[in-house]
C-alpha cells in the first residue's frame, strides 16, 4: 500500500520560485492576496488603512483592468499583501521518520 503525505507551508516573498516534479513528489504553488495595505493618510503624514481583509476581484474578464480592482475597497490588487501558498505532495513507500 502506498502512503501519501501532504505538507503545506507558506513561502516567504524572498524565497525563489521553484516548481519541481519528480517521480516521488510534486510542488504546487498558488498566490492569494490578503489585507489591503494602502495608506490613505500618507498625504497628511499619518498612517491609516481601510480595513479590507482580502482582495475580491471586481466583475470583469480575467486580465482586464476591472479584474485587478478590489470589489470591497476599490484599490488596485498591488496594494493587497501577496501570499504565496505552497503545497508539497509526496507519494512515499516508507513510513515517516520518528526522529529516533
Amino acid at each position: 500500500m502506498r502512503k501519501r503525505q501532504v505538507v503545506l507551508r507558506r513561502a516567504s516573498p524572498e524565497e525563489p520560485s521553484r516548481s519541481s516534479s519528480t517521480a516521488s513528489s510534486l510542488t504546487v504553488r498558488g498566490v492569494r492576496y490578503g489585507e489591503c495595505q494602502k495608506n490613505h493618510a500618507a498625504a497628511v503624514g499619518g498612517y491609516a488603512v481601510d480595513g479590507c481583509r482580502e482582495f475580491m476581484a471586481s466583475n470583469g474578464e480575467e486580465g482586464s483592468v476591472a479584474a485587478l480592482t478590489c470589489a470591497a475597497c476599490g484599490c488596485h490588487r498591488s496594494f493587497h499583501r501577496r501570499e504565496i501558498e505552497t503545497e508539497v505532495v509526496c507519494d512515499c513507500n516508507s513510513p515517516p521518520s520518528t526522529g529516533n
